[in-house]
């Protein structure tokens, strides 16, 4: 398997036939259950809360794994049993080839200081300590000496984008802000896993985006492997190498946001789906095309306005011995190059707008509707991938 990013996975974590009752007559629930009765009907019969039922899923090393549902579904519930906030009933959560709820009270201590860390919903974050006391605090109970776990926090800091804020007050701070610090403090520990409880969900709009493109970008640098929780499918499919779609207590769906919308498991995750802004789910490599015009330095002009009279393009893009984007050459000036008896290398290349492939529609859509010619989208050391023209961007919307 391979993230957004590309590079092959393996397995992180491993859950199987998860189960989670909450009162007393968990037996009858469990046969109701099993029988295929709902949520609300196993809770009028015999006053047990159904919280998960028979989740099986894989978190692949590296990926963003992103569970989404309603209000009630069971994902936070299940978010909590990953470090053992809550025990399941039944099932099991493989790590590293063990069952955590086999763990021994050292073995669990361990596995939450140094394995996994989690990023709450409300920050979690201590108003007596500063920046720097908050993000270093998981590092002091690990008995970390207080040069290497503040010279450390200050790293961590830094990479959320507060260097400057390390003693700054924690009630001074925004919203964003102090999500920041809340994980630059998961992150300092280094754990294998961090565990995302919708984050985001109590900031404004613009922070949210904004918080939402720091996490892909840290993830970049760090390649963390994520268990992200929301309820906004926008922001589900944004962030999610794949997306966990959950009903009352049960898993809908496992997949990918371009499978999802293309093979939806039902009228629900259809439902989920539609509402999606297709902007935000489409990106770039779903809808760019192989460029047909494409010319090096050691191509005549003739074969320039040649190739692009016969594809019926204005425009061919210039590249170089390794396939790397140089520039536009545009049939104008290729017609008044030949006029001149000039060489490709002698004639002005127009400059490229460019893109990659993983970039969303709706972030390209400004470009797109802007430039005159078809965006050229490459790789991230400049090779030529493909092009992205207006019409291609726009009937992708209708």
């Amino acid at each position: 398997m391979e993230n957004k990013a590309g590079q092959n996975t393996e397995r992180m974590l491993r859950i199987r036939h998860l189960t989670k009752f909450y009162g007393m007559n968990k037996s009858e629930a469990f046969r109701m259950a099993e029988r295929g009765e709902e949520k609300n009907s196993i809770y009028e019969k015999t006053e047990v809360t159904l919280g998960l039922w028979d989740v099986n899923f894989e978190v692949q090393k590296g990926e963003i794994f992103v569970i989404i549902g309603l209000s009630g579904c069971g994902k936070s519930t299940l978010v909590r049993m990953l470090n053992l906030l809550h025990r399941p009933t039944s099932g099991e959560i493989i790590f590293n080839g063990r069952n955590i709820a086999g763990f021994s009270k050292r073995e669990l201590l361990d596995y939450r200081r140094e394995k996994i860390s989690m990023v709450f919903q409300n920050f979690g974050l201590m108003s007596h300590r500063d920046v720097l006391g908050n993000v270093a605090y998981g590092l002091e109970t690990r008995g970390m000496s207080k040069s290497k776990r503040e010279e450390t926090a200050a790293d961590m800091i830094q990479l959320v984008g507060l260097k400057g804020q390390e003693h700054t007050p924690i009630q001074s701070l925004s919203g964003g802000m102090k999500q920041r610090v809340g994980i630059a403090r998961a992150l300092a520990n280094d754990p294998e896993i961090l565990l995302m409880d919708e984050p985001f969900s109590a900031l404004d709009p613009l922070v949210r985006k904004d918080m939402q493109f720091e996490l892909l970008s840290l993830q970049k640098k760090l390649q963390k492997t994520v268990v992200f929780i929301t309820h906004d499918i926008n922001e589900a499919f944004k962030l999610g190498d794949r997306v966990a779609i959950m009903r009352d207590g049960r898993l809908v769906q496992v997949g990918t946001p371009e499978e999802m919308s293309a093979e939806p498991a039902d009228d629900y995750v259809k439902e989920f789906v539609e509402s999606a802004d297709k902007a935000k789910v489409l990106t770039v490599g779903h809808v760019m095309a192989a460029p047909s015009c494409v010319v090096s330095k050691r191509d005549s002009l003739d074969f320039a306005i040649y190739l692009m009279q016969r594809e019926g393009n204005s425009t061919a893009y210039l590249v170089d011995e390794e396939e790397r984007l140089k520039g536009i050459l545009t049939i104008e000036a290729a017609v008044r190059g030949r006029q001149r008896h000039q060489s490709l290398e002698e004639i002005q290349w127009q400059e490229a707008k460019t893109t990659t492939a993983d970039t969303t529609v709706r972030d390209i859509l400004p470009v797109a509707a802007r430039t005159r010619y078809p965006i050229a989208v490459v790789d991230a050391v400049g090779h030529l991938e493909g092009i992205l023209t207006k019409a291609a961007v726009l009937s992708s919307l209708a």
